[in-house]
């Protein structure tokens, strides 16, 4: 297996750079089944053991739990770590999918500052769009914040091309954060056109397809509080034949020596220098095997087998249920 460790990736144009590979932290606060607390410091400190710089958060994750749980984590270490943070996901509440009013903005980030314990977030998103604001009266809120110190980085979640370009004429946008992986990326591909002309950082979430390019997750095996029995793409007529896709990964995978789930963050990582793959977990084996992906270069001839044997629309099953996809890519 070709090893070598990748180097620090950018977020744009920030002058920010973090380690290739970052945790997803919203595992640790109940999205995917119980979390244990204790057992979520210890995945935080062993990922900061291990190289890893920034931890993507929201105060949406277990109703600003999250938050709570990386402060607790690096109280003695804020100097050396990045925090990723978002607002603005209403997920429903009161009928309402996001809301990007100016003075959310200002009062959002300051209850997330009061949870993280910090003075400043390195990276704060827009975490849903709310298509009743404009996005440059919330971009020129964000901007404020950056002028008032409490942060340093912009970024924007689940945004097509049109709105990204609008909303970086107001202030330069770090990165945007959207959903990437083999499994599902024709959203993505399109938007990175854009990233790449206005220099633009591009953090996939769900890099692993939310555990379905790992191979673990089978018929039966996710518990009733698992927020991904509410995807179509782990319906009981789509998880098998999206498997079936995972198939071709895990051939790979073998011949390499490694996991299905190391070889779908290398083919992510091979796409650009300007994508960063943030994978949860609340399981340490798993954390240490996402960070080991860092390490595996796939050759030419297998980033283009992958590509092809699994083509952008390959997928069963959209990726939100269809109510909230209307709300997606705005």
């Amino acid at each position: 297996m070709t090893k070598t460790m990748r180097l620090p990736r950018p977020i744009g144009a920030s002058g920010i750079d973090t380690f290739p590979i970052c945790p997803g932290c919203a595992s640790l606060s109940g999205s995917y089944g119980p979390a244990d607390e204790d057992n979520g410091l210890r995945v935080l400190h062993e990922a900061r053991g291990r190289g890893v710089t920034m931890f993507d958060s929201s105060d949406k994750y277990g109703n600003g739990h999250n938050e709570e749980l990386l402060a607790k984590a690096f109280a003695s270490m804020r100097q050396s770590i990045l925090i990723a943070s978002k607002f603005g996901n209403m997920a429903g509440k009161d009928g309402k999918i996001a809301d990007n009013r100016p003075e959310t903005v200002q009062s959002s980030c300051e209850a997330s500052l009061r949870r993280l314990k910090t003075e400043t977030i390195d990276l704060y998103y827009i975490h849903r769009i709310d298509p009743s604001v404009p996005i440059e009266d919330t971009i020129g809120a964000m901007s404020r914040l950056v002028e008032q110190g409490k942060v340093r980085a912009l970024g924007i979640c689940e945004v097509n091309p049109n709105t990204l370009r609008r909303a970086h004429k107001v202030h330069p946008i770090a990165a945007i954060q959207s959903e990437y992986s083999i499994l599902y990326r024709q959203e993505a591909e399109e938007v990175l056109e854009t990233t790449r002309e206005l220099g633009i950082a591009f953090v996939a979430y769900a890099p692993l397809g939310r555990g379905l390019l790992t191979g673990a997750v089978q018929p039966g095996s996710l518990s009733e509080k698992d927020e991904r029995l509410r995807h179509p793409r782990f319906s009981a007529d789509n998880l098998p034949k999206n498997l079936a896709l995972v198939g071709v990964i895990e051939e790979i995978a073998k011949q390499r020596g490694c996991t299905a789930g190391q070889i779908s963050l290398a083919w992510l990582l091979a796409q650009g220098e300007d994508i960063i793959p943030i994978p949860g977990t609340k399981t340490m084996s798993r954390l240490i095997e996402n960070i080991d992906a860092a390490s595996i270069i796939l050759s030419d001839d297998e980033i283009g087998f992958i590509a092809k044997a699994i083509p952008p629309d390959a997928a069963a099953g959209l990726r939100y249920r269809a109510e909230h996809m209307k709300n997606m890519y705005l």
